[in-house]
C-alpha cells in the first residue's frame, strides 16, 4: 500500500480532480492570460472551427505532429494579416490548448466567465 501525504486525502485535492474539474480550472486559469492572448486564443478558436469535425485529425488518438504545425502556421498567417507579428510558439501553446479543451469535451473558445 502506498501512503500518500496528508493533504493529498483532502476533497478537492488537484491530484483529484476529474476531467470536467480539470477542463474547468484549464478555463477559469485563462481567463488571467494577458489581453493580446485572449483575443489571439478567440480568433484561433474561431479558425479551429472549419478543423472540428467528425474524423478530424485532431481527435485521433495521436495527432500528427507535423499537421499541428502546419495548423498553427496556417493560423500564425492568418493571425499575421490582421493584427501584426504573433509569436509562433504562442500560437503552438494556444492551439494546442485548443484541440485539448475540444478533445475532452470542453467549450469553445474562449470562458463562459467573462
Amino acid at each position: 500500500m502506498v501512503s500518500r501525504p496528508f493533504f493529498m486525502t483532502l476533497p478537492g485535492y488537484p491530484g483529484r480532480m476529474d476531467e470536467k474539474e480539470v477542463l474547468n480550472d484549464l478555463e477559469y486559469l485563462q481567463q488571467t492570460y494577458p489581453g493580446e492572448v485572449r483575443r489571439c486564443q478567440r480568433r484561433i478558436a474561431e479558425i479551429l472551427d472549419k478543423y472540428d469535425y467528425e474524423g478530424s485529425m485532431i481527435y485521433d488518438e495521436y495527432p500528427d505532429r507535423l499537421s499541428l504545425y502546419r495548423i498553427a502556421d496556417t493560423i500564425g498567417k492568418i493571425l499575421e494579416r490582421e493584427a501584426g507579428k504573433v509569436s509562433g510558439d504562442l500560437i503552438q501553446v494556444l492551439v494546442c490548448d485548443e484541440i485539448y479543451k475540444r478533445r475532452h469535451g470542453g467549450r469553445r473558445g474562449m470562458i463562459a466567465f467573462l
